[in-house]
């Protein structure tokens, strides 16, 4: 029963990424996706995760959908800030490399941080290293590893250890 319920969600999944990706209203692509899906479905369901527990569980949607707006907002402030250090005439900023601690276990949901660290104007993650993060920063404003966890990525971290953790 549990590998029928993983084909299953797995065969809706890749029918949803078919018509996305297509965005054709052709019976033909429809069909051809579909049996795609069906095979795929079928024959790799016990090779992932279970998707159906991972992407379609109410409580990870909802933090996706207010992660969403908190990313926006951040990304928002972090381009004001920008503009403001290019627009200004000493150009204040203090670039240096710094590194941030993560308590993130799954790398997938590092990934997710690095990402939003680097979508973020004014930061940008150059590796991942274990646990920590080594992220170039446009204006260095403390080099002590937990202060600056805390300010860059303290706003993303408790969100996305809620979703894919």
């Amino acid at each position: 029963m549990d590998r029928i319920r993983k084909s299953f969600c797995m065969f809706i999944l890749l029918i949803l990424v078919w018509t996305a990706f297509t965005s054709s209203r052709n019976l033909e692509e429809f069909i051809t996706g579909t049996i795609v899906a069906l095979i795929l479905s079928i024959f790799l369901s016990n090779t992932y995760l279970d998707i159906c527990h991972t992407l379609f569980n109410i409580k990870r949607i909802i933090f996706s959908v207010v992660y969403i707006f908190v990313l926006f907002w951040e990304i928002v402030k972090a381009n004001i800030d920008v503009a403001w250090r290019i627009l200004h005439p000493a150009m204040p900023i203090r670039p240096g490399i710094v590194e941030i601690k993560t308590s993130l276990k799954s790398d997938l949901a590092k990934v997710a941080l690095a990402n939003s660290i680097t979508l973020t104007p004014g930061t940008f993650t150059l590796d991942i290293l274990g646990d920590r993060l080594l992220i170039h920063w446009i204006n260095v404003k403390t080099e002590n590893i937990d202060e600056a966890s805390r300010i860059i990525a303290g706003r993303f971290e408790r969100y996305i250890k809620l979703i894919l953790e």
